[in-house]
């Protein structure tokens, strides 16, 4: 199975993409989509948009897993978020994939063993159940492969008895 991972922000958008096999996990590819400060909140979301259509004909994922909507206290911040994941939902949606969500808590409870724990100690454990230099990769990028590997794991556990339902 080829799960996306996806962490999407309107500037700079994560991915991560691994093949699960046996419990055993391989990263794909992880990178990030990057937009300029002065762009227009359009141009951004085009970019976003495309660079998804991008990775989907290049990898072929099985299903995506993206971050859950959170609360914000400022309301244009959640806007720019809510419009960065829709391009992204459209993307996927558009090309059929299967969409899953979870929150940053529990993609770290999935990963760490604790759902409130720093970025430092998610990319730590990452490393070593993907055997890469995760120093190397950008923070957004790190937070797609946990969202990857977060949904490979609620996948496994018990046949995936605590799936809950694609979005």
């Amino acid at each position: 199975m080829r799960i996306l991972g996806v962490d999407t922000a309107l500037r700079c958008t994560g991915y991560g993409l691994i093949d699960v096999e046996n419990r055993s996990y391989n990263v794909v590819d992880c990178g990030i989509i990057k937009n300029s400060l002065k762009a227009s909140y359009s141009n951004c979301l085009f970019r976003l948009s495309s660079g998804i259509d991008q990775l989907i004909n290049e990898y072929d994922p099985d299903l995506a897993s993206i971050e859950g909507a959170f609360y914000l206290k400022n309301a244009k911040t959640a806007m720019l978020l809510g419009m960065a994941r829709g391009a992204v939902v459209a993307s996927l949606s558009k090309a059929n994939i299967t969409i899953y969500e979870y929150a940053p808590t529990r993609a770290k409870q999935a990963i760490t063993g604790f759902g409130r724990a720093g970025k430092e100690q998610v990319a730590q454990v990452l490393s070593g159940m993907l055997s890469l230099d995760v120093s190397t990769i950008p923070d957004d990028a790190t937070d797609a492969l946990s969202l990857a590997v977060c949904h490979a794991v609620i996948a496994d556990n018990q046949n995936g008895i605590h799936l809950k339902d694609p979005i």
